[in-house]
């Protein structure tokens, strides 16, 4: 049977919390991690909240998602986030083994995919999802931002 549930729809969920981050002053960065269509942790940045470089959207849904199933290796889970993940975060994302990421804008600066960082051999990574949206976002904070400075 065909789940009911789409790649838009997790990355939709994503954007809530890149949303929640956007609202508490936080680039504006969200992640879902799911297993069989269903949600188990939830991330956004807090790295200004918690003076904390490391405390990005990726690394918050990776503990929780860990927490969650009790163990370190999320195996058959797919991480949603709305920004293609930093080196820092694939690094963390290879030490999870997790097994599928679906990102929507690209982070040509910083981006894992242009920094060639190696992803675990079985971890499949699409991006491309809700990109307009997830770009708008940033784009948003970032004006608005600079229009408070």
């Amino acid at each position: 049977m065909k789940s009911p549930f789409d790649d838009n729809y997790f990355m939709q969920k994503a954007l809530q919390e890149a949303e929640l981050a956007f609202d508490k002053g936080e680039i504006p960065v969200g992640a879902v991690v799911v297993i069989k269509d269903r949600i188990i942790a939830r991330g956004h940045n807090l790295t200004e909240l918690l003076n904390d470089v490391t405390a990005h959207a990726e690394m918050q849904a990776i503990t929780a998602a860990a927490n969650f199933l009790g163990g370190k290796y999320l195996h058959d889970c797919t991480l949603y986030v709305t920004l293609e993940p930093c080196q820092m975060c694939a690094g963390a994302l290879y030490w999870s083994q997790i097994s599928r990421i679906v990102f929507g804008a690209r982070d040509e600066d910083r981006g894992c995919i242009n920094l060639k960082t190696t992803l675990h051999p079985k971890t499949i990574i699409e991006g491309g999802v809700m990109a307009d949206e997830a770009s708008n976002l940033i784009k948003r904070f970032f004006i608005e931002k600079r229009n408070l400075n």
